[in-house]
């Protein structure tokens, strides 16, 4: 039971009470007003169904301000909150259905106006609900907090979609050139922040000009690499991008500057999305556009100053180098377009970044695939020379014509010294000469196969001249002394000057006595190894070399000709019975049709035997150019006829051009890879040896006991090689990196 002290404290303290809420009035006065007052204050705040009209009340702001009053002079505000709170919980099933028809109807019909419906009706019931101004932020705050952490979780998922769909309405067409907004709705916008859809919604309205972006890029710049595209994008981004970031990104501001100042980070944000971009666009289409140089100067433009700001260089030096391997570094490519676009590489890397470490990137794996092509040594070569065949793509002619290159040394007294780039590799500073011929000759460890590779071109190129006129190829020498320097170009120096100095011993031979014989004489010495044959020019042929080497002897005592009488064309008029048939051929057919004055048939073994040492399918071959001709006919299998009288034409018979191919197309010197084959081979019966005496070794053990062979002095590389010719012809196998010889 309650003590004497205690029922005293709870009647003082119920006293207190009735007596702040009576104030002091006669009986029960004031407990009355507060009650009135109790009861207009909680009506006036309870949340109401504004779909229904009814429910709809029209309230005198002065008699509710002053009920307020009397309610927080009685301190029970507090209290009045806690039922206005636990009212609105009670009424939230009418926000929920509000969504649930609204989204209802946008999942039918996609139509994100729907949507702009039920944020405008949203707005209706937030305002309708709202507490008045008088009762303070704090009340205020705690009303929007239930009010959108209802509508947040009754939100369906297809609402996202929608949502985004809305804002992007507001954004104009990409494909319409007016730079007019569609018209704003600054209800919306107002209608987002009340609801609190911005700060939710925040990475979607983001994304929403992302994507639009994205798809300007995409459609307007895809393909389009003349001309720098990034000062027309920038413009764009001015005049439609930046005036419709005003409504979501300035709101609420009053002066310009606030604004510009509001607008500062998210338009760097968009600014740098449009570079990455147009980064990645040009990123995936690098491989083109370096094809495409120099008129793709524009595109490399914008890579560079996208790169600048978008950290995606690694990005680049992966997709070209992904791109090379699967579209330029396989047998079915030729050597001169790799090497052309290895050329263009070089040009687009260099604009793109001048430092040089994205070219040091992706030039690696070509510049090794290159190394292992036989033909590339030739085909450089070939360009320097501009050489009718290959031309002259490789070299500009803008360039100047500088001497070979050599790695550049660090100089770290220079006061313009600046470190390596931060994603430069070790190697960087070991390969990296400035200009485009520089650059293809450090393919290979040294300048030495070039220079050979040059004998052998100008070689054949001055085989080939027939008019005597050597200016092109003295012009080319020039060039090549800048290049290669004096001492390199010594030999080719000499071989022109056999070339003038045999025209001149020709003509003082033909001033003596005329023959229509017309050697090309040369030092064998200095000019490469020409292909060797034993081939014996019989009847007027063999007496004509006679005839001219006894003159040549008067003029020179000191010297004597070797004749080479497989090389050359002969030019020929075969008189027969009926007809007279002209054409230029090579020795060995001049020969053989030689031979059939003597008697009109002939078998493929009497011919061989007569001429010298010729195979068999050199043999058939020559007399298929008579037989092709009509001079000749094959009457049984190896046995053939001369035909004074000329038979019906057979099909199948070659043209003149196809003939003349086959003059040309067996070059009479032999090219660099050719000769180090044979010498190399020379060298076999050394590694033979070894692998017999010693079991397995290593290419190392290989190259340093061949050292100890008289006149060896090949490469690592040319040994590889070499070994490695040799597996494929089953001679040796290799595992593990030891070299044996296959049993």
């Amino acid at each position: 039971m309650a003590t004497t002290a205690l029922r005293a404290q709870v009647a003082s303290k119920w006293q207190e009470s009735f007596n702040r809420l009576n104030k002091n009035e006669p009986g029960i006065a004031g407990l009355m007003r507060f009650s009135q007052a109790w009861e207009v204050a909680t009506e006036f705040l309870r949340p109401k169904d504004i779909s229904d009209p009814n429910a709809l009340k029209t309230y005198n702001l002065a008699t509710i301000r002053v009920a307020f009053d009397v309610v927080n002079q009685a301190r029970r505000l507090p209290v009045m909150l806690e039922v206005y709170m636990d009212d609105i919980r009670k009424q939230q099933h009418l926000i929920t259905q509000e969504v649930t028809a609204h989204m209802f109807r946008y999942e039918q019909s996609a139509n994100p106006g729907i949507v702009l419906e039920l944020v405008m009706r949203l707005v209706e019931w937030y305002n309708a609900w709202a507490p008045i101004p008088e009762l303070g932020n704090t009340i205020r705050d705690a009303y929007t907090l239930t009010f959108q952490t209802h509508l947040f979780s009754v939100l369906p998922p297809s609402f996202t979609p929608g949502f985004k769909a809305l804002c992007a309405s507001t954004l104009p067409p990409i494909s319409s050139d007016n730079d007019a907004l569609p018209e704003a709705n600054p209800r919306m916008w107002a209608a987002f922040e009340t609801l609190g859809l911005f700060d939710r919604y925040e990475a979607l309205i983001a994304s929403v000009v992302y994507q639009h972006i994205e798809a300007h890029v995409l459609e307007t710049c895809a393909g389009k690499w003349d001309e720098p595209v990034l000062p027309g994008l920038r413009d764009w981004m001015g005049k439609k991008v930046i005036k419709w970031m005003f409504s979501p990104y300035a709101r609420g501001a009053k002066t310009t500057e606030e604004a510009t100042v509001m607008l500062q980070g998210p338009g760097q944000r968009f600014d740098f999305h449009m570079s990455k971009t147009l980064c990645d666009l040009r990123t995936k289409e690098i491989f083109d556009i370096v094809i495409d140089y120099p008129d793709s100067s524009g595109a490399l433009q914008d890579l560079k100053e996208c790169l600048q700001r978008v950290d995606q260089r690694a990005d680049l030096v992966r997709t070209l180098r992904t791109a090379n391997k699967k579209r330029l570094l396989h047998p079915g490519a030729d050597t001169k377009d790799i090497l052309t676009q290895y050329v263009s590489t070089i040009r687009c890397l260099r604009i793109i970044d001048p430092p040089g470490v994205l070219l040091f990137k992706v030039a690696d794996p070509i510049r090794r695939y290159l190394r292992e092509r036989p033909d590339t040594i030739r085909s450089i070569v070939a360009s320097l020379v501009g050489d009718g065949e290959s031309g002259d793509s490789l070299v500009d002619e803008n360039e100047p014509i500088n001497p070979l290159q050599q790695p550049e040394i660090e100089d770290y007294t220079d006061p313009n010294w600046e470190p390596e780039p931060i994603d430069a590799g070790p190697d960087f500073r070991a390969n990296k000469p400035s200009d485009v011929i520089s650059t293809l000759v450090s393919i290979y460890d040294s300048k030495d196969l070039f220079v050979k590779e040059l004998q052998v071109l100008l070689a054949q190129r001055l085989l080939a001249i027939q008019d005597g006129n050597f200016d092109k190829e003295r012009r080319n020498i020039e060039i090549l002394k800048i290049r290669f320097g004096e001492a390199a170009l010594q030999v080719c120096e000499v071989m022109l000057k056999d070339m003038t100095d045999s025209r001149r011993t020709d003509q003082h031979v033909q001033s003596q006595q005329t023959f229509v014989l017309h050697p090309t004489i040369i030092s064998r010495q200095f000019w490469p190894a020409l292909e060797s044959s034993g081939i014996v020019m019989p009847g007027q042929f063999e007496t004509l070399q006679k005839e001219y080497a006894k003159e040549f002897s008067r003029f020179k005592p000191d010297k004597k000709l070797r004749w080479l009488p497989h090389l050359g064309t002969v030019h020929l008029e075969v008189q027969l019975q009926d007809r007279e048939v002209t054409a230029d051929v090579p020795p060995l057919e001049a020969a053989f049709i030689e031979l059939f004055s003597e008697k009109n048939i002939w078998t493929v073994d009497d011919l061989i035997s007569r001429v010298g040492s010729v195979d068999r399918s050199s043999a058939l071959k020559a007399l298929a150019t008579w037989v092709d001709l009509g001079v000749l006919k094959e009457d049984a299998e190896n046995s053939f006829r001369l035909l004074e009288i000329a038979e019906e034409a057979t099909p199948g018979t070659r043209t003149a051009a196809a003939r003349q191919a086959a003059i040309d197309e067996a070059p009479p010197v032999a090219g660099v890879q050719q000769q180090q084959a044979e010498q190399m081979r020379v060298y076999w019966k050394f590694i033979e040896g070894m692998l017999t005496n010693l079991g397995q070794l290593s290419l190392d053990r290989i190259q340093g006991m061949l050292k100890f062979a008289p006149g060896y002095d090949r490469t690592m590389d040319q040994l590889s090689s070499f070994m490695e010719a040799a597996r494929m012809e089953g001679l040796v196998t290799i595992k593990d990196g030891m070299w044996k010889l296959n049993r």
